[in-house]
């Protein structure tokens, strides 16, 4: 028989029932950054909220578009060079140290992305059909430190490459590319108009104030498969409007 004591000792591990406070659309937060409707024309990608919230050292990043979010994901280029990246994109004022990269070395931010062409999650099935090389075009997401790059198009922002020959300090899951990339296999999860990521930090004691914005963007891989390898090719909405990080994450 099942002793009683077993029952609450397990049930104690199990995740918390989300409360109300956790299942509102960030369009529905007082404290989310609200945005202008119709910056453009993909509903998808189309801003309406975004907004970040703490339990512990649990944060959770929410998008509330006008459309499915989620529910339009890049055409095939059918290689890796000039492959195209969907994403949505937090970008926050938070030191790219607290994931474990080179300390300043950019601003962090946490971005879901589909890319049909490569698989940049080597530790994750996230199509689970035992073969973890061939679901990058699942939403998935990613540490990245973004800097600006004058070699991406008018200078645009770029995922920060690592020069040949260089050992920065990167987190365990970085999946192998030349970038300042991590994989760390936080789930995206979608509901309608609404995308949300929650992530873990080691230590809730050591997470500051936190500022963050919202983008959707589409990115594309080099022609040359070479640095700069990773660009911003377009930005379609910004929470905020000027990427002034106006959300506050307590």
């Amino acid at each position: 028989m099942i002793r009683p004591a077993f029952i609450a000792a397990l049930a104690a591990l199990l995740p918390a029932t989300p409360s109300l406070a956790d299942t509102l659309h960030a369009a529905d937060r007082k404290d989310a950054i609200q945005a202008r409707e119709g910056a453009t024309p993909v509903a998808a990608f189309d801003i309406l909220a975004a907004h970040a919230h703490r339990s512990g050292r649990i944060v959770t990043f929410h998008m509330t578009t006008a459309g499915a979010a989620g529910s339009v994901t890049p055409e095939p280029a059918g290689a890796l060079g000039g492959a195209p990246v969907l994403s949505y994109v937090w970008p926050t004022s938070l030191d790219p140290a607290v994931v474990g990269f080179e300390a300043k070395s950019g601003i962090l931010a946490l971005a879901a992305t589909s890319h049909p062409d490569f698989d940049d999650t080597p530790l994750f099935d996230e199509n689970r059909d035992g073969d973890p090389a061939n679901d990058g075009g699942d939403w998935h997401s990613h540490w990245v430190v973004l800097t600006a790059d004058e070699g991406c198009p008018d200078g645009a922002l770029g995922v920060r490459n690592i020069p040949e020959g260089a050992a920065p300090r990167l987190p365990a899951t970085w999946p192998g590319l030349p970038l300042y990339i991590d994989s760390p296999g936080f789930t995206p999860l979608f509901d309608g108009p609404e995308i949300s990521v929650s992530v873990g930090f080691a230590d809730e004691t050591g997470l500051p104030e936190t500022a963050y914005d919202g983008v959707t963007a589409a990115l594309r891989v080099n022609a040359s498969v070479h640095a700069p390898l990773l660009c911003v090719e377009d930005v379609f909405d910004v929470a905020s409007g000027d990427l002034s990080l106006p959300g506050r994450l307590k």
